[in-house]
């Protein structure tokens, strides 16, 4: 499976793009950041992202797409950017029918380095690693495009097989989920009698 992870950010937007699946190598196939001047217009500068996210699709063709979970910070402003640039991500995926799945740093971090509270040069080394790089991708919002698809190479694709047998349970008539198990449909009685 192809994966782009994207990093998101107003300043630097960190984009990566792996080939893998669980089990197997991986290979980078390109990793870069769409950037933005800091004192343009918010209008402008979200725009100039979705371009360099549209021409990462248009060169790359993922089959599913890894965004960082936006949590909180102190400072607001920092997380209404991020909030926003990873709106646009979600949106150039979904409009060309590519699933998005969001994963938080922590597990991306658990998944890359084996710990959710590895700082950024761990996780940059694991990643330079794992990808069998000569040199560490540069700059930090890069590499943690690759951890991204990396996490969801390995994570995402239990999840998405998980998600898609709930959905087909759910599609089966007169199924119901109680207390996180299927109950089938009720079955009418047999009739003993009739039986010889």
């Amino acid at each position: 499976m192809r994966v782009l992870g994207v990093d998101p950010g107003l300043t630097r937007c960190g984009v990566g793009v792996v080939d893998g699946a669980p089990g197997r190598p991986l290979r980078m196939v390109g990793v870069g950041v769409v950037r933005t001047p800091a004192d343009a217009e918010i209008g402008q500068r979200l725009l100039q992202i979705e371009q360099g996210l549209e021409q990462w699709f248009d060169e790359h063709r993922p089959e599913l797409v890894a965004v960082e979970r936006v949590f909180a910070q102190h400072n607001v402003r920092t997380v209404m950017g991020t909030a926003q640039a990873s709106a646009v991500a979600m949106l150039c995926a979904t409009r060309r029918g590519i699933p998005v799945t969001l994963h938080t740093p922590s597990e991306v971090k658990a998944a890359v380095t084996g710990s959710g509270r590895a700082d950024k040069a761990q996780v940059t080394a694991m990643v330079t690693r794992l990808l069998r790089l000569d040199a560490p991708p540069k700059p930090a919002d890069a590499a943690d495009a690759l951890a991204l698809a990396i996490c969801h190479i390995w994570r995402g694709g239990a999840t998405t097989r998980i998600e898609a047998a709930l959905a087909a349970n759910r599609a089966v008539p007169g199924n119901r989920w109680v207390h996180g198990r299927s109950r089938p449909a009720a079955q009418p009685p047999i009739d003993r009698a009739s039986r010889p």
